[in-house]
């Protein structure tokens, strides 16, 4: 089965938040990193060793964090907060809430290790509900990227970026198939593959999961167009009902709760806009376990098979 993307690496998308504040931080003299004792899981340590002056290790402290966070964004500096993602969001919510989003402050919440690909560490360290939590607070900002090369992009294009942002990230090595140095624009879905039988929109670790799927699609003779939503928050809803419009029916794929996350997003889209059939291949209303980030994956239905029989679904519903 040989898909239309190659790679001859996988690497962590965390290390690519790490790249990527690391450059933007010899770019802008007002970026600064915080962690919450997790400097190596966060792959901080480049940051913290050229400009040890610019980061501040508040300890396993992140309500503190985020307030820290906030006040230096009053006095001009551009925050990065790093810590994972159950813990930058569940844990911190009401200081979010309070001190960043609803006076819009310029903080960067980056989070890694979210979703089931955390692995081993289990339901307590996992969070599948972050994406909902984050998008619905007024005015943030939430990037979904889907590997090494578009989470360090990602992460520089938020330094331009005014208001406060959520930026979530994984842990194990993933392929690496999107172009090194490739302008991330915010808000702008990416079309990697165009189609005409139906429409897949994915984020995160399962665009690569889409693009195994596509290609065994493509074999059973269904053509698919392939939409990467990396931004969540603003959504492009004009991407999504140009390719719908087109296409007839969809599919989203995500990495989190079936509820509240970009499947949702894109239902409110359709059914305002463009009413037709989707479907949504997502961790359906359940608490994930620890184990081996794949074998996760394929117990909680985040796999090509999935994704393959909900575009047949999608498509005999469009047919109906």
């Amino acid at each position: 089965m040989a898909t239309k993307f190659k790679y001859t690496e996988k690497k962590d998308t965390r290390s690519g938040f790490g790249a990527g504040l690391l450059e933007l931080g010899r770019k802008n003299p007002n970026v600064v990193g915080l962690c919450a004792d997790l400097l190596g899981s966060m792959k901080m340590g480049d940051f913290k060793k050229e400009f040890p002056d610019r980061f501040f290790q508040v300890g396993i402290a992140e309500a503190n964090m985020m307030g820290i966070a906030a006040g230096m964004a009053t006095v001009g500096k551009i925050p990065f907060t790093g810590t994972f993602a159950n813990f930058s969001t569940g844990r911190v919510y009401d200081q979010i809430r309070q001190s960043i989003a609803y006076s819009h402050k310029n903080v960067k919440i980056c989070a890694s290790h979210a979703g089931l690909t955390l692995g081993e560490d289990g339901a307590t360290h996992q969070i599948l509900e972050d994406i909902g939590m984050m998008k619905m607070l007024p005015g943030m900002t939430v990037i979904v990227p889907c590997d090494y090369n578009q989470t360090k992009a990602a992460t520089i294009a938020l330094g331009d970026h005014v208001g406060p942002a959520y930026l979530r990230f994984g842990r194990p090595s993933w392929p690496i198939f999107t172009e090194a140095d490739k302008p991330f624009t915010i808000g702008k879905a990416d079309t990697l593959i165009k189609g005409s039988d139906v429409t897949i929109f994915a984020c995160g670790h399962m665009v690569w999961i889409a693009i195994e799927a596509e290609a065994a699609l493509a074999e059973m003779g269904i053509s698919v167009e392939l939409i990467n939503v990396h931004t969540i928050k603003p959504l492009d809803v004009e991407a999504i009902l140009a390719s719908v419009q087109k296409t007839g029916c969809a599919v989203t794929c995500e990495e989190h709760q079936i509820n509240g996350g970009l499947g949702d997003s894109i239902a409110q889209v359709l059914s305002r806009f463009h009413p037709a059939p989707l479907e949504m291949v997502a961790v359906n209303d359940t608490f994930g376990e620890s184990g081996q980030p794949i074998q996760l994956l394929e117990k909680y239905g985040l796999n090509a098979k999935a994704i393959i029989s909900a575009v047949q679904r999608a498509i005999q519903r469009k047919k109906a």
